[in-house]
């Protein structure tokens, strides 16, 4: 069952969760994130504030893109329950996906009460940003595969799935484990090279730069995975979209490693870091399509051995 035009809609949510991550990551980079002070909601205590400042007129705009997007979603989840029926894929896909706007919206407004911005140093932002990260990712899961379902995307079972299970999984949880730590990496230049808190000044920022180099390791072991996932999929599923969104993942992620190398080099200007988060999300896009893809399709050695157990089978 499929539902075009709610599955264009969904796309279109999902290309707005894009954005406000994106926003998300160039309130951060730029130290914007006191732009409202501490009060959530609200800005600076006021529904809509003065925007004397560039850092309010930049938090200002990521609370209101968020919210556009929380009333998106809960309008994507209403359409889902008018057009698919009770016990639905995309059903179950839509109420996920509320479920982890709402978490977003709770994971950024603790940033904002608990002061875990601008030059806040702190375990706990450090721990706050991981976590933001992977929520994040969760969310354009479930966004993603609302938009998959309702576009005529086959359901998957996740059991069973043999060696193709297991080469997904290490994919998702490297880059879940990749993700994280390139968020831990980027607040770490956010706080030497935005706000020119010195390895000196903070223990903190003095282990933020030594695990720096965690990140770049962690990329090329992730390399590896994505390979090796690629290999044994493509051995053993014969749809050629599965074949196609494996590749793509590959050239992506190819790509995403020289960009990343560029901000090295460049030493993390604003406008690379969000080129370098749009691939990152890009790269997530395309996991979690392959996934659903090839999860989808059965074993091509399981179709055969079952045609063979048929009565009158050769």
């Amino acid at each position: 069952m499929k539902n075009r035009p709610f599955a264009k809609y969904c796309w279109i949510v999902l290309a707005l969760v894009v954005f406000v991550i994106l926003w998300g990551a160039v309130v951060r980079a730029t130290g914007s994130g006191a732009g409202c002070g501490n009060h959530w909601p609200l800005c600076n205590g006021q529904v809509i504030p003065p925007t004397e400042t560039m850092e309010t007129v930049i938090e200002f705009t990521h609370r209101l893109s968020s919210g556009l997007l929380g009333i998106l979603v809960l309008g994507m989840v209403g359409w889902a329950f008018r057009a698919f029926p009770k016990g639905h894929v995309v059903r179950k896909a839509a109420l996920w996906s509320i479920f982890f706007i709402i978490t977003e919206s709770a994971l950024g407004a603790g940033l904002v009460k608990f002061e875990w911005v601008a030059a806040n140093v702190s375990m706990a932002r450090v721990y706050s940003t991981a976590f933001h990260l992977i929520n994040t990712f969760l969310l354009l899961s479930t966004v993603t595969l609302t938009a998959w379902f309702a576009g005529g995307g086959a359901p998957f079972r996740l059991r069973k799935q043999g060696v193709v299970g297991l080469v997904l999984i290490a994919a998702f949880v490297g880059s879940l484990i990749l993700g994280a730590s390139g968020a831990i990496t980027a607040l770490g230049d956010t706080l030497t090279l935005q706000a020119g808190i010195t390895p000196a000044e903070s223990p903190i920022v003095a282990w933020l730069v030594d695990v720096r180099i965690t990140h770049p390791v962690l990329a090329f072991v992730l390399l590896g995975i994505y390979y090796l996932a690629v290999t044994v999929i493509n051995s053993r599923r014969t749809d050629a979209r599965t074949h196609t969104l494996g590749r793509s993942i590959l050239f992506v992620y190819s790509t995403q490693l020289c960009i990343g190398g560029l901000n090295v080099y460049l030493k993390a200007p604003v406008w690379l870091q969000i080129v370098h988060l749009s691939m990152t999300n890009l790269i997530w896009v395309l996991l979690i399509l392959w996934a659903a893809s090839a999860l989808a399709q059965e074993h091509e050695t399981e179709r055969v051995l079952f045609s063979k157990s048929l009565p009158g089978s050769a």
